[in-house]
């Protein structure tokens, strides 16, 4: 009778408990694992840290999975306050590091911008739930104005990277919430000009001495790197070269595992953090590369799915929104890792070394489960 009993409340347990996406959850840390030992092989303690942190970060997702989702809608707009007040805190009397001032000390060093992440889509999604069926333009340039507020503290510190993460984020919840595509193509194609303007007139606009509105020295020192690198190679590009050469040099089979010339004569920099896919190019190649590849699209069709088969508007939005929030990550890392695009300091998701990242990703992760538990424990 015992026996069927904890069998019985196992079962209960795991009801509804998404395998897939769990599956390609460990796939990933794994790979991170490898990748990260060959990264960090002269760096005593990186991979037992690291090890803590996916441990954190499973325990997050576990508890958040079992989550109602009315619990997520709850504490939305909470969350969301309390993130905008710490971002208002940071603006007033945060930590300066490198000549940027995104974090602050309450007992621990935290960086509340990373808050914003997962908050900004709860809070949307919550917002559009309340006016399910009645939905009208005014209310986009409220959801705009949300959104707005926490991006512009965040661009304000200066952090481009997370700003632009905050603000996919949120336009994504915007768009599955019904954005007309007579206001989206008009706005990609004036970023479709802007780039061509960017690519044509590269030779007058980065020259020294121009100064762009808007943006900060750094921000527009990157931007001028991209459009070619080899301007400022011992400095601004040497993070651009040296990475593409690690992919480059990797072929199709890769150099092997610790086996990475450009990664341990320390010609990659920042190799166990944000330049991590480099590291995983040079060692194995493009077939590496393509295995990676399918993890990531094998979890984005999977937290496509489940916002497919969500059963409310707040759940379809929300998982819509995170599984996205994973395609931006990797995207835009790899991207950047690659040289066609800025270097923005955004971690490839499940795979670069870091703490707050990876809870945050365990959050978003343990949201996906909720969602995906709440349709199955309806149907059962």
């Amino acid at each position: 009778m015992d026996k069927r009993r904890v069998i019985s409340t196992i079962r209960t347990a795991l009801t509804g408990f998404d395998k897939p996406l769990a599956l390609i959850v460990f796939l990933l840390f794994a790979t991170g694992i490898v990748a990260l030992y060959s990264a960090a092989i002269d760096m005593p303690g990186r991979v037992e840290d690291q090890l803590r942190n996916i441990l954190l970060s499973y325990a997050v997702m576990i508890v958040i999975a079992y989550m109602p989702t009315q619990l997520l809608m709850r504490i939305a707009v909470p969350l969301y306050t309390v993130g905008v007040a710490l971002l208002i805190a940071v603006a007033m009397f945060g930590l300066i590091r490198k000549g940027a001032r995104r974090w602050l000390n309450v007992g621990m060093v935290i960086q509340p911008s990373e808050i914003m992440k997962i908050s900004m889509p709860l809070m949307l999604a919550w917002y559009f739930q309340k006016r399910e069926g009645v939905i009208r333009w005014f209310d986009f340039i409220v959801a705009l104005v949300i959104l707005g507020i926490p991006v512009g503290l965040i661009a304000k510190q200066p952090d481009l990277g997370t700003g632009l993460l905050v603000l996919a984020a949120g336009l994504y919840v915007i768009y599955f919430a019904g954005l007309s595509w007579k206001i989206i193509l008009p706005l990609l194609g004036i970023g479709v000009v802007a780039i061509s303007l960017l690519v044509a007139y590269e030779a007058d606009i980065c020259k020294p001495g121009v100064n762009w509105p808007v943006l900060h020295d750094y921000q527009q020192h990157r931007v001028c790197t991209l459009l070619d690198p080899t301007t400022d190679p011992l400095g601004k590009g040497f993070h651009t070269i040296q990475s593409i050469i690690a992919i480059g040099s990797g072929g199709v089979t890769g150099k092997g595992w610790l086996k990475g010339t450009q990664t341990h004569l320390e010609f990659i920099p920042e190799k166990h953090t944000d330049f991590i896919f480099a590291v995983y190019s040079e060692e194995f190649g493009l077939i590496g590369n393509a295995v990676l590849l399918l993890l990531f699209l094998l979890l984005i069709f999977r937290g496509l799915y489940i916002a497919a088969n969500a059963p409310t508007l707040f759940s379809r939005l929300l998982a819509g929104a995170i599984t996205l929030i994973f395609f931006t990550y990797a995207f835009v890392n790899m991207g950047m890792v690659s040289g066609i695009l800025p270097v923005v300091g955004v971690p490839l998701p499940l795979l670069s070394y870091g703490g707050t990242a990876l809870v945050t990703l365990g959050m978003g992760i343990g949201i996906l489960m909720s969602i995906s538990r709440q349709k199955r424990l309806i149907q059962t």
